[in-house]
């Protein structure tokens, strides 16, 4: 258990590049910050959200382009060196590229990643580009028009396709597809999913599916565990080879001799709690040190009050020390005050 951290002073009121990492209790340290840019999308997920949408918040309460500028400079200053971008849909978004570009330049930034739908990547990829974006991550979860429209409530596979065509084509480093496995519909496609890392340097991540579905399809019997879909992949190919992967990557292998990887994520069996490296703000400007956590930290209402980037990295470090062992501790703590991933960021 680490103890007795030292804050740094601020010079100027502004902090330096000498502030130690941002840890918790357990030794864990956090470099990785995952912003949700908005709650709007233009899919209707059926583990995510109704079909009429929620409760999403007035622009008024969602963080301004300046205050998400502020915030990527000040986790630069304490440690953070990847971005991620989530929603929502964060291609809604029309400062999306000049956020992209602000992380891309900023002092300590190594990485700047996306995570997407994909139905309108396509058209923005080439600012995305320039912008300097390292990363993709497209979520599809079949490659069956009519399956897509059941799971979405829209039609659009084929510019999902498109857009996920045209990030390989792009210079763009690294590109994943993000696919929530559920029994019953899609378990079925798991070789299709994987035949495409034979051709292509990507990486199919198999996702488990997590209660944050605003009520709907949670234990109907959906759930595909991680350990069962690792089971039935190695028992449709002729090699399954370890290989090493992000930390959520918990399960990650290369396929015979394929150019691409294909990972398994404990998303909710979250055997992957040890490894955490992650800080999440929601749309909203709330901090939360874990995807399951009820405990959240306004750093919205603290920058719109005038508090100081030191104050701001005070509630950081705060928030992250009390940060649970795992997911489960942190989700027994109280009822969700969030119900759908879309009010999280994904």
């Amino acid at each position: 258990m680490i103890e007795n951290i030292i804050t740094p002073t601020p010079i100027n009121g502004v902090l330096d590049h000498s502030t130690p990492p941002i840890i918790d209790r357990f030794g864990r340290s956090f470099n990785y910050l995952r912003l949700a840019l908005n709650e709007q999308c233009n899919l209707r997920c059926i583990y995510c959200m109704p079909e009429e949408g929620i409760d999403f918040r007035s622009e008024d309460k969602l963080l301004t382009t300046e205050e998400i500028f502020r915030l990527i400079k000040i986790g630069s200053q304490m440690g953070v060196s990847k971005i991620r971008f989530t929603g929502g849909e964060p291609l809604l978004r029309k400062d999306l590229s000049e956020l992209v570009q602000f992380a891309h330049q900023c002092e300590g930034i190594e990485s700047t990643h996306l995570t997407t739908n994909g139905l309108l990547l396509s058209k923005q990829i080439d600012n995305l580009e320039k912008s300097g974006l390292s990363g993709i991550n497209i979520s599809l979860d079949t490659l069956n028009p009519e399956k897509f429209k059941i799971i979405t409530r829209r039609n659009g596979l084929d510019l999902v396709l498109n857009s996920l065509h045209k990030a390989m084509e792009s210079t763009i480093q690294s590109i994943k597809l993000n696919v929530v496995a559920l029994r019953g519909f899609n378990d079925d496609e798991l070789m299709d999913f994987v035949d495409l890392t034979e051709e292509n340097d990507i990486t199919v991540r198999f996702i488990e599916l997590m209660p944050f579905d605003s009520h709907q399809i949670w234990k109907t019997g959906k759930f595909y565990g991680a350990d069962h879909i690792v089971a039935d992949i190695k028992n449709q190919v002729d090699e399954l080879n370890p290989i090493d992967g992000s930390r959520t990557e918990h399960h990650i292998f290369r396929v015979n001799d394929y150019k691409g990887k294909v990972a398994v994520i404990p998303a909710y069996s979250r055997s992957l709690c040890g490894a955490c490296n992650r800080i999440r703000i929601t749309a909203d400007g709330k901090l939360l040190n874990c995807l399951y956590s009820q405990d959240e930290t306004n750093l919205r209402d603290a920058m719109r009050s005038g508090k100081t980037d030191e104050h701001i990295e005070k509630m950081i470090r705060g928030s992250m020390m009390k940060k649970f062992k795992d997911g489960w501790e942190a989700q027994n703590e109280g009822n969700n005050k969030r119900e759908s991933m879309t009010q999280i960021g994904g």
